[in-house]
């Protein structure tokens, strides 16, 4: 694979009308905007010399202006549940973080959208590290095509470093090529977006593609929401809940809600009536995760595996969809919240 230091612009994360563009300034027939889709997205090349039903002149006059972008994860980390965590590469001395997630047939991507974050959750190793740039189109689907378990991806998910709602442009650009016949081809099913609650994208996100949504809420007590997520003084959760309950999540897509769970905080039953209160409707799916402890935050405890059960248990009897989700990659900072752009020495 290439290496992404290399000048010329890539063909990755291009969607179809932006290769028709390239081709016509190139001069091409139209056509071959869909070969080199069908190249890069579907038979998953690296060279142009490989893309062997497009002309020799063409190969030669894509290669002088452009490049087809993609390049391997510099290092990588393997937990000991067979999770592993990548380094990618984008360049101005920053890298960013993929997290494979194998179990039974399901493998999943957790992938970036920016290097590090704006949203500055408090309780959030990306967001401690404050924002240093959007990832483009071709930083994002290359995690997607360049792991070494690209071709056994069932699923895909925005929940890695930065707030894919904050990067909305190149994010549509890459469900677009998961999605789309020229692309990947997947179902809008295998793809989930993570959000805070950006509420005028998410209302894009929500009508222009089909994916499943996930929301970070964490507690539904206004307050207590403001001291950890600064974006609930701008975008009220409750406002958010109320805008999704304009749409139908009933049947292909889903709607989940993302809920860490830390001791004596958010873990009674008063906050789980207080969530119940905001969900949209009984087909809204509820997440508890384990809160993973980063040294800056030191006040903050994970609730005890009595409480949690107890706050799933009673939902689940008052008609919520309630599980708790299993931590994955602890041991390499793989696991939520606690991605930061780097890999420690655990090869």
């Amino acid at each position: 694979m290439e290496t992404p230091k290399t000048t010329l612009p890539p063909l990755a994360g291009m969607t179809l009308e932006e290769l028709y563009q390239v081709v016509k300034e190139l001069d091409m027939p139209r056509f071959v905007a869909k070969q080199i889709a069908q190249w890069i997205y579907q038979k998953r090349v690296t060279t142009f010399g490989q893309m062997l039903n497009i002309s020799k002149a063409n190969r030669e006059l894509l290669e002088q202006n452009y490049r087809v972008g993609l390049s391997h994860p510099t290092e990588a980390q393997r937990s000991e549940d067979g999770t592993v965590k990548y380094l990618f590469d984008v360049g101005e001395g920053k890298a960013v973080e993929a997290v494979y997630i194998p179990d039974e047939d399901r493998h999943t991507l957790c992938i970036s959208s920016q290097k590090g974050c704006r949203m500055n959750c408090y309780f959030c190793m990306t967001g401690r590290q404050g924002f240093h740039g959007q990832l483009t189109a071709n930083q994002i689907i290359n995690q997607v095509l360049s792991v070494p378990q690209a071709e056994q991806l069932t699923n895909v998910v925005f929940m890695g470093m930065g707030e894919p709602l904050d990067n909305l442009e190149a994010v549509l650009s890459v469900i677009s090529i998961l999605t789309e016949p020229w692309g990947l081809a997947w179902s809008p099913k295998r793809v989930t977006v993570s959000t805070v609650g950006k509420t005028p994208e998410l209302k894009t996100l929500v009508e222009k593609t089909s994916v499943h949504i996930a929301v970070s809420v964490h507690t539904a007590v206004t307050e207590e929401r403001q001291s950890l997520m600064p974006i609930e003084r701008i975008y009220h959760i409750r406002d958010v809940m109320n805008m999704l309950a304009k749409y139908d999540f009933s049947h292909q897509r889903r709607l989940s809600v993302e809920y860490i769970m830390w001791q004596w905080f958010n873990d009674n039953i008063e906050h789980a009536d207080a969530l119940r209160e905001i969900l949209p409707d009984e087909h809204t799916r509820v997440n508890l995760i384990r809160y993973h402890m980063i040294p800056e935050v030191a006040k903050l405890r994970t609730s005890s595996d009595e409480r949690m059960t107890a706050f799933r248990d009673y939902l689940n009897s008052r008609g919520v969809i309630c599980t708790i989700r299993r931590s994955r990659g602890e041991d390499i900072s793989a696991a939520c919240g606690m991605l930061a752009g780097k890999v420690g020495s655990k090869k």
